[in-house]
């Protein structure tokens, strides 16, 4: 994107002057501006309310006059700073002619767009760019501009975009595409690991607000294109990676760009999903946050695994499940609705409940979709529902899952029994039974990192995996087991392969390489 062109671009910062931003970025670094530094000033209680749109704590935290405290009351706070103390931290006079402050009341500045630090996975010093009231706590902060015209707001880092980012797989790749994206920040993880990162729009505020975050966090510009969906990726154009944070909720009509997608209920996100496979390179993967309806009569599972577009692998976990009032509760507050006209708020809540009536649908899921272009002759679609808490970034848990699948895909029973793995890491064994009961009814293994599984597993199962350390095959290892228990060792290696299986699947055991 160029500078300022477009009447509803009027407002923002100039996106083509990287100059100024270089100069302040060096001037957020040097007043540490950064996460660490927020959280240093305003200490853990204060900064865990501004995720709850709640300033209060922020602001009393602020009233000093240090640097620090000027940049967070201006960028973080909106608040209006006397220009001679803005002008001590930043190039105050640049900062103006290109847009980043503006003068109100007579001595005072106030900044034209938020400005939140984010710490990158690396430990760099980002900053997410987004309009007025949107980086604190999200559409929740907004307030007002929630509920008026501006509906073409651009949110800042919530707790979507930072599951998204967590949960992508983070290899060097030579081209990835940001589809929908918003304040930039999928991007800006992006362009750490690709060489050249496309993303994409609706709503060309967003892609200016783009260029801002890359350019004020020292990023390498990416290719910006306005449009919807796939629209601006040309014919001939796949990548080798794709990430979405799309406009998922399902809602009756289209009020807020950032939040609804302007599709009668899920089709959105269908149509996201069996559009990307074609879009894919090979080997390359697709990964989407999305809602999904939970329609009367109708499977779930078999909805999610009817939008995998063909020759593609598939891993689908559903996170969470809401009821119908529970689902517009939640999106009509996340929007301010409950703080305007309570006939207004049932109306619109009266809206939701009518077209999930309509549709039949009973519940909405929401959760990640992960792709996989592959030459398989056979993909595997994986539909599981995991609501437990696991341990963030799973990007690397991702990538391994799949690279399992193809070993298992690679090794038919004969071959499993040659193979040799080993337990992953800490894994441990729980057995469940009443007290004082000489055997436990059943055993349990545990994962600690990644997904955190759980899974039973018998006697056989437990023993099998306890001695999984790369030295013997599973054969070798299974003739043992049945010498020990008096078991025939034919029947031990015609039975235990499913159960060797499940365990590599789900990542309790790993093939020794």
């Amino acid at each position: 994107m160029g500078g300022v062109t477009d009447s509803g671009l009027a407002s923002l910062p100039a996106s083509d002057r990287t100059d100024i931003a270089a100069r302040l970025r060096d001037a957020l670094l040097a007043a540490s501006f950064t996460a660490d530094g927020l959280l240093d000033l305003l200490g853990a209680p204060a900064y865990a309310a501004l995720a709850r749109s709640e300033t209060v704590p922020a602001l009393r935290a602020t009233r000093g006059d240090t640097s620090l405290e000027t940049l967070v009351r201006l960028f973080l706070l909106q608040q209006p700073v006397p220009y001679a103390r803005v002008a001590a931290v930043l190039p105050a006079e640049e900062a103006l002619r290109a847009g980043w402050l503006t003068r109100v009341g007579g001595d005072e500045v106030a900044a034209t767009v938020d400005v939140r630090p984010y710490g990158g996975p690396g430990g760099e010093d980002w900053f997410i760019v987004s309009d007025l009231g949107c980086a604190v706590g999200g559409a929740g902060g907004i307030g007002q501009l929630g509920r008026q015209a501006d509906t073409a707001v651009v949110l800042g880092v919530g707790g979507a975009s930072t599951t998204l980012a967590g949960i992508t797989v983070r290899t060097p790749v030579a081209s990835a595409l940001d589809l929908g994206t918003g304040s930039g920040i999928q991007a800006l993880h992006a362009a750490q690991h690709a060489t050249r990162v496309t993303a994409t729009d609706l709503n060309p505020r967003a892609l200016h607000i783009t260029a801002l975050t890359l350019a004020l966090s020292g990023a390498p510009a990416a290719d910006l294109r306005e449009g919807s969906l796939f629209g601006p990726v040309r014919d001939d154009e796949t990548f080798d990676l794709i990430v979405s944070n799309p406009p998922f909720v399902i809602s009756p009509g289209a009020r807020l760009t950032y939040r609804d997608g302007g599709m009668g209920g899920d089709d959105l996100c269908r149509s996201l999903v069996q559009q990307a496979g074609e879009r894919l390179s090979e080997g390359g993967f697709a990964q989407f946050l999305a809602n999904w309806q939970h329609v009367a009569g109708e499977d779930w599972q078999d909805r999610l695994r009817s939008w995998v577009p063909r020759g593609c692998d598939a891993w689908i976990v559903q996170r969470e499940v809401q009821d119908v009032t529970q689902y517009a509760e939640l999106w009509l507050r996340d929007a301010g609705d409950h703080r305007g006209d309570p006939a207004e708020y049932q109306a619109r809540y009266d809206a939701w409940l009518d077209e999930f009536e309509a549709r039949k649908v009973k519940a909405v899921g929401f959760g990640w979709i992960t792709l996989r272009r592959t030459g398989s002759a056979e993909p595997v679609v994986s539909v599981e529902e995991w609501p437990h808490p696991v341990e963030q970034p799973l990007g690397d848990t991702i990538l391994a899952h799949f690279e399992r699948l193809d070993y298992l895909r690679e090794h038919d029973d004969a071959a499993l029994l040659e193979s040799h793995f080993r337990l992953a890491a800490e894994v441990v064994q729980e057995q469940v039974g009443l007290p004082g009961a000489e055997d436990p009814e059943h055993v349990v293994l545990r994962q600690h990192r990644g997904m955190r599984r759980a899974t039973k597993v018998d006697t056989i199962g437990a023993g099998f995996a306890g001695v999984c350390d790369g030295t013997l095959s599973a054969g070798r290892i299974l003739d043992a087991i049945a010498q020990l228990m008096n078991e025939d060792p034919v029947v031990l290696r015609d039975r235990t392969p499913a159960q060797i299986r499940l365990l590599v699947e789900q990542g309790f055991l790993e093939p020794a390489h």
